[in-house]
């Protein structure tokens, strides 16, 4: 479960650091967060909580949704938090 939850966080990372545009200081000050929070998102570091989510998308000028899809299309068809229960039901 924590190898999902880094992975997630990674991914996370990885979409906010292609769209922002600006300093991390700057996107970070536009949205009322500190900028050391912004960075440990970016790092993979922090797992944002979904209030924090949606400032940091309108921040970037996306909907919340279309972060999600593209968080969802870079862990891929295969990503899950549920385990393998090993019953095709």
């Amino acid at each position: 479960m924590q190898e999902r939850k880094i992975e997630l966080q990674h991914a996370i990372a990885s979409v906010i650091k292609n769209h922002r545009n600006k300093s991390i200081t700057k996107s970070a000050d536009e949205i009322g967060m500190g900028k050391s929070i912004w960075a440990d998102l970016e790092n993979g570091i922090k797992d944002p909580q979904l209030s924090t989510f949606w400032r940091i998308a309108e921040g970037l000028d996306i909907s919340p949704s279309k972060l999600l899809h593209e968080i969802e299309l870079y862990l891929g068809d295969n990503f899950s938090f549920m385990e393998n229960t090993g019953s095709d039901i």
